[in-house]
């Protein structure tokens, strides 16, 4: 496998094929990353298209003091903030309210599949929903360590703080979500997953 950096200096020289392994190196971690943070797939989708985009567009003002994979994280954490931050400022419309003919809008159910494979996939959504409930400092922190594999170094490159608050937060993120796990213990328990 060609190193990072290789392809790096490559993109720099104008080839595109290069730009086009490292988007296929890198997408799917973040895609993983842009949807733990914002909890929709389409979203997620758009913001990992927007982070190589950048990415693309400021290759030249990368200065390599840290490795290729942790800048685009900062790319992706940062973009991912911003939409974030979009979203506090406008209205979201619920799936609960009335339209204005006064009919509830319902989402159709899922086809029901085994047992099993549903208990499994209501565990992976409600962990999906109580990680999103995460303050987002502890949220970014729990994916890019839990989730993502990055070590302790490259997090706090990503986040741009100390080694110190890094660990801080993921252990309260990690804290708060045990907590939240204990309190709905009867749902991972009843769908024989979680043990614990």
């Amino acid at each position: 496998m060609v190193a990072d950096e290789v392809l790096v200096s490559a993109c720099r020289r104008g080839d595109q094929d290069a730009f086009a392994t490292l988007v296929e190196r890198y997408q799917g971690k973040i895609y993983n990353l842009a949807y733990r943070l914002l909890g929709n797939a389409d979203d997620a989708g758009e913001m990992a298209q927007e982070v190589f985009c950048r990415a693309y567009v400021k290759l030249g003002e990368f200065r390599g003091e840290a490795s290729f994979s942790t800048w685009l994280y900062r790319i992706a954490h940062n973009i991912c903030y911003d939409e974030l931050r979009r979203r506090r400022r406008r209205p979201v419309a619920s799936l609960e309210a009335e339209t204005e003919s006064g009919t509830r809008l319902e989402v159709p159910a899922p086809q029901p599949g085994p047992a099993e494979l549903c208990a499994r996939q209501a565990v992976r959504e409600r962990l999906q929903q109580l990680i999103a409930t995460l303050p987002s400092d502890q949220r970014t922190a729990l994916v890019l360590r839990d989730i993502q594999d990055l070590s302790y170094e490259e997090m706090a490159q990503v986040l741009q703080c100390s080694l110190g608050t890094v660990k801080s937060r993921l252990n309260r993120a990690r804290r708060t979500l045990r907590d939240k796990l204990n309190a709905e213990q009867e749902l991972f328990l009843g769908s024989g997953v979680y043990s614990g």
